[in-house]
């Protein structure tokens, strides 16, 4: 299977990244590789470092990005390393595209989709890694379990999916996305289920969020923010309302000056703005591309430049 989706708002991303001669550029979700070839496309002389948890991923860069040999450095790793993969070299921009790939989506086997039916549960980013849904839907609690899908699925019928799964696998494990996806459709009401697309996709979206750590990942933000040099910019896409409230209360805590109480006569707090904002509102896709392409609806772009 082929990483066969166009990357998300790439004339947007590439404006926003406000490529530099001889630059030094970070995707830490490389992906399909398609922003990083429009990166390493938009001036001869910049350098990039690739990141990606997933190796199929890299595998699948480093053919696409081949003719750009000298000029990419490929991580099978995780972006919140940034400190230990940059070392001390500081970088005039980086770009995260947060979330699944429309690649781990479609490869069913990967067990990330409700449409993948008879595979097994899965929804690690890195394989390397031995925690998988199986263990969240096995080996959780009912409530801890509920929490996960209430929390990060903003799912309002989590404590009765939560119970029913419980429920569930007394009689033998949930091992396969079919089964998963079934006991969610019975455990949501009728009317419900005729309103918001697949009952399942919350509560898939949940405990792929949990396996992964992916909403703990987004405190190195702040790394990133530390790791570019004065007036490099940082764009980050997200694509739910938890991953984009993240983003968007750091980029305003950064962005903050003085925090003394406002009846102070004078600043003792010492605190000063980091970056400036250089959208105040998210950047969304336009019509004609989501309609090109259905996944790119929801994308939030938020850019920043460090001061």
């Amino acid at each position: 299977m082929e990483f066969s989706h166009k990357p998300i708002m790439v004339r947007q991303v590439i404006e926003g990244l406000d490529i530099k001669e001889g630059g030094l550029y970070v995707d830490g979700t490389a992906g399909g590789g398609g922003h990083s070839e429009e990166i390493l496309k938009a001036d001869r002389t910049v350098r990039l470092v690739a990141i990606d948890k997933d190796i199929e991923a890299i595998e699948h860069c480093k053919k696409r990005l081949e003719r750009f040999e000298g000029r990419v450095t490929f991580i099978h790793g995780d972006f919140k390393d940034i400190k230990n993969i940059v070392e001390n070299e500081s970088v005039d921009g980086a770009l995260l595209d947060l979330g699944v790939s429309s690649y781990q989506l479609d490869n069913f086997e990967r067990g990330f989709s409700y449409r993948s039916g008879d595979f097994p549960l899965d929804m690690r980013m890195d394989r390397r890694q031995t925690f998988s849904a199986y263990d969240v839907v096995n080996g959780y609690d009912e409530k801890r379990l509920a929490e996960v899908i209430r929390k990060y699925g903003e799912e309002k019928f989590a404590y009765r999916i939560a119970r029913n799964i419980a429920k569930r696998r007394d009689v033998a494990p949930i091992r396969m996305c079919g089964e998963l996806s079934q006991i969610i459709y019975e455990s949501i009401p009728a009317p419900a289920r005729r309103t918001g697309g697949n009952p399942s996709k919350r509560t898939f979206q949940a405990i792929r969020i949990e396996v992964n750590g992916e909403l703990d990942s987004l405190k190195a933000l702040y790394d990133f923010v530390d790791a570019l040099r004065s007036g490099g910019r940082l764009c980050v896409i997200t694509f739910h309302s938890l991953e984009d409230r993240i983003v968007k209360n750091i980029f305003n805590e950064l962005s903050q000056g003085c925090v003394c109480p406002p009846r102070a006569p004078i600043c003792v707090c010492g605190n000063k703005p980091k970056i400036e904002k250089v959208t105040k509102k998210p950047i969304t896709p336009d019509r004609q591309e989501t309609e090109e392409n259905p996944r790119a609806a929801g994308a939030k772009l938020r850019i920043c430049q460090k001061i």
